[in-house]
């Protein structure tokens, strides 16, 4: 590792997976400076209705824990137990995410956490920050990074050997090195958009159990909300672009308060400023990246969601962007150079990469419209079961997924196939349990 150390580290993207890598390589004696288009967030508010809540969870706290930042971040999470149900007549039912009560997920708030992980990187004097900065893309042909300063409007160039991108779905490094011919990337754009709305605190409290993601699955369609510090919830709505029931139908005030009022009246309650949110914030986009490779050579490489952003429905996206930093981490102390480094990371991290996309896709459905349905809970009361008798082969996917950063998204992909399969048999013979779990699923190492 002493050969990559005495190299300087551009990192594109000063967001949540930039700052953690910043700080991850800082504490390994790398140099680095972090580049931003954006103001720094520790000085500025952040942009309404563009950020949706965060959903912390084992994979991203083992990260943390790895930076040893998490004193400094558990003032900012909120436990989540489970999922709060709200029906069109206002009632409610909680589904737990765990069997025990260390099973829980947390709440976060991106800016909050964004800020922390900056503050702790650039502690560091090897690190230097640099915000207001656009990266206007990777120039292979030069080996160098062009920037233009926002402030100023002047445009420069950087040494791109060795550069990370994690500038995010919209990667500017990635669309260079796309039209470059380097890699090949496109998006997967869901038909579906989301708008932020706020449920705001009543008398400094919250308005709902803070102890639970509320969620209005309606089918086609859903809207969320989670818990902030200080007793307000960042609520979303998800719902198709076009057609009867869409962004595009909810073109007048009336049409928003009408809809919202029939769909969820519990928490149009609960929401003052329902109107005029929904009709200043912007609407978000939808999407999964696939880009392959994720590197050239040993001169840049593409990490986090720059790499394979996925849809937000199993609150994995920044998990697993934590999870990449991790990795990496790990690699630094395999590798003396940078090419092999940055090949056996997307070796290791793209069958995981792809599991969690699909997972995530399939969650949306489960949440608008499964979670609902007597046969999704019966066989979730019988999952249930299972774990608790044969916690040593049986874990829940979802579970797996969130509360078992040992076991990888791509293993955690193919045992729930499995155990899907178990479940309907067990279902109709429940008296073959016990042999059946044995010959179809090995114990869990």
């Amino acid at each position: 590792m002493s050969a990559l150390r005495a190299q300087p580290i551009s990192i594109v993207g000063a967001g949540l997976a930039g700052s953690l890598l910043a700080l991850l390589l800082a504490r390994r004696g790398f140099a680095v400076t972090l580049y931003d288009r954006r103001s720094d967030p520790r000085s500025t508010a952040g942009a309404a209705g563009r950020s949706i809540n965060l959903a912390l969870a084992a994979r991203g706290i083992r990260a943390l824990q790895r930076a040893r930042v998490m004193p400094e971040i558990q003032p900012l999470l909120i436990a989540m137990r489970g999922r709060m149900l709200h029906d069109r007549l206002g009632n409610c039912e909680l589904q737990r995410y765990g069997r025990t009560a260390q099973e829980v997920i947390y709440s976060v708030g991106r800016t909050a956490l964004n800020c922390a992980l900056l503050d702790e990187a650039t502690r560091h004097p090897q690190v230097e920050a640099r915000f207001g900065q656009a990266c206007l893309g990777a120039k292979l042909d030069a080996d160098v990074l062009s920037f233009r300063d926002l402030v100023s409007g002047l445009t420069y160039e950087k040494p791109l050997s060795p550069a990370i991108a994690t500038d995010g779905a919209g990667s500017a490094v990635r669309v260079s090195l796309a039209e470059a011919h380097a890699i090949r990337a496109h998006a997967e754009v869901l038909d579906h958009d989301y708008k932020e709305l706020t449920i705001p605190a009543q008398g400094g409290r919250h308005a709902l159990d803070p102890a639970a993601l509320h969620i209005w699955p309606r089918g086609g369609f859903m809207l969320i909300a989670l818990p902030n510090i200080g007793g307000s919830f960042t609520a979303t709505l998800f719902l198709p672009r076009t057609g009867a029931t869409s962004f595009d139908a909810l073109a007048t005030p009336a049409r928003i308060a009408e809809f919202c009022a029939r769909e969820f009246p519990d928490a149009v309650a609960l929401m003052p400023d329902l109107v005029h949110e929904f009709s200043a914030h912007p609407l978000g986009r939808l999407g999964t990246v696939h880009s392959e490779p994720w590197h050239v050579g040993g001169r840049v490489l593409l990490l986090g969601d720059a790499a394979h952003a996925i849809f937000p429905f199993h609150g994995q996206g920044m998990n697993a962007a934590f999870e990449d930093c991790l990795v990496f981490d790990d690699l630094l102390g395999e590798h003396a150079h940078w090419e092999a480094l940055f090949e056996d990371f997307e070796q290791r991290r793209r069958p995981n990469a792809e599991a969690i996309a699909l997972m995530s896709l399939e969650n949306y459905a489960e949440m608008r419209a499964t979670v609902m349905d007597a046969s999704f809970k019966r066989q979730q009361e019988l999952a249930f079961e299972l774990e608790g008798r044969f916690p040593d082969r049986f874990i829940r996917r979802y579970s797996m997924v969130m509360f078992h950063p040992e076991i990888p998204y791509a293993e955690a992909l193919r045992r729930g196939a499995v155990q899907a399969e178990l479940i309907a048999a067990i279902d109709r013979e429940p008296e073959r349990a016990a042999a059946l779990i044995h010959e179809r699923l090995p114990r869990i190492v």
